[in-house]
């Protein structure tokens, strides 16, 4: 999550990233529109041919896309940042697995999109006893997550590759019900058992963050914040504990997760990475993210449930950490 504030620069991207990760907090998915797979660079380019390329985020410079996926097939989790609805990234997501299967890399595909308890339906769908259809109605798939069909491609290129396919999510109520009762110690006692037992709360940093982006929502207030802050832990910690349970496993000796979610779960490696590093001493990863680029539209529904506000470069660079360790930047959307 980031700020809200419209001025120049980053601000818009803040905004929208803020309301996007709040939103996913509180179990709403804003709307994101889409555009151009990657296309190489060139002077006035038109819309339809958008350039792009890979960033290394620690060295500062572009590289190409066989060093990013030599580099990939060395890590043991690698975790894809996107916003929701937006089609390129699903495209990125896609080329990802396909990449990394072709050089052999035994995966596994994590879905923030789907909740952990409808792993027994997906398990049927790997079989390929049920077919993309058929899963979503079996889990309720378009109730439980808006857009869902935009995963079918990288479920499709999981198969193909004969990679494992893990739910990861908590359930949405149980997470929603902590931000609205008060916080994880105010769940009725069924609820917190649907979470793991171990769950650190107290996460400075972490909380630092979101914090600052969680007052996007226009109903946010100081005292409120914690409960929020509480929710957006505990789907991380859900998440963590499903994964690492799957790579500490025989099933999953050998593999390497692609974790596909919502950038808020992983920026500056907070959120889902720590917690998957607290369980699994010593794991390597890679934490990957997607530019926005101008592609995320927000409904009148969503703006009336925002704020604006700011978060400065100087908050950020508080956290003393890079926000990742690739990205993939796409050229602005022409605003016309």
């Amino acid at each position: 999550m980031q700020s809200l504030v419209l001025r120049r620069g980053a601000s818009r991207r803040q905004f929208l990233r803020a309301l996007s990760s709040t939103a996913a907090a509180l179990g709403i998915v804003p709307t994101i529109t889409a555009s151009a797979a990657e296309q190489p660079c060139a002077a006035s380019a038109p819309e339809a041919r958008r350039c792009s390329f890979w960033i290394d985020l620690l060295s500062g410079e572009p590289i190409s896309e066989k060093e990013l996926f030599d580099d990939l097939a060395t890590v043991r989790v690698i975790y894809l940042g996107e916003r929701h609805t937006v089609q390129r990234h699903h495209d990125l997501e896609t080329r990802v697995v396909t990449e990394l299967a072709k050089r052999g890399v035994r995966l596994v595909l994590g879905l923030e999109p789907m909740e952990a308890l409808h792993q027994p339906v997906l398990d049927r769908y790997a079989k390929k006893q049920l077919s993309f259809d058929q899963l979503a109605e079996a889990s309720q798939w378009s109730k439980r997550w808006r857009g869902y069909e935009q995963y079918k491609p990288v479920l499709e290129a999981a198969l193909q590759a004969q990679a494992l396919i893990l739910a990861l999510n908590a359930r949405f109520e149980t997470i929603r019900q902590i931000a609205r009762s008060g916080g994880v110690e105010r769940l009725d006692p069924s609820l917190r058992r649907e979470l793991p037992a171990a769950m650190q709360l107290k996460d400075p940093a972490y909380e630092r963050l979101l914090r600052l982006q969680m007052m996007v929502h226009a109903s946010a207030s100081p005292e409120r914040l914690r409960p929020m802050v509480e929710a957006q832990i505990a789907r991380d910690e859900a998440m963590a504990f499903v994964l690492a349970s799957l790579l500490e496993s025989p099933a999953g000796q050998g593999r390497t997760a692609v974790v596909v979610c919502g950038s808020g779960h992983i920026d500056y490696g907070l959120g889902t990475p720590a917690r998957v590093r607290r369980r699994m001493p010593g794991v390597k990863d890679r934490i990957v993210l997607l530019s926005e680029s101008g592609d995320v539209e927000l409904t009148p529904e969503e703006r009336a449930m925002a704020r604006p506000i700011t978060i400065s470069h100087d908050q950020l660079r508080e956290l003393d950490r890079p926000i990742g360790d690739y990205l993939h930047a796409t050229s602005p959307k022409s605003e016309q």
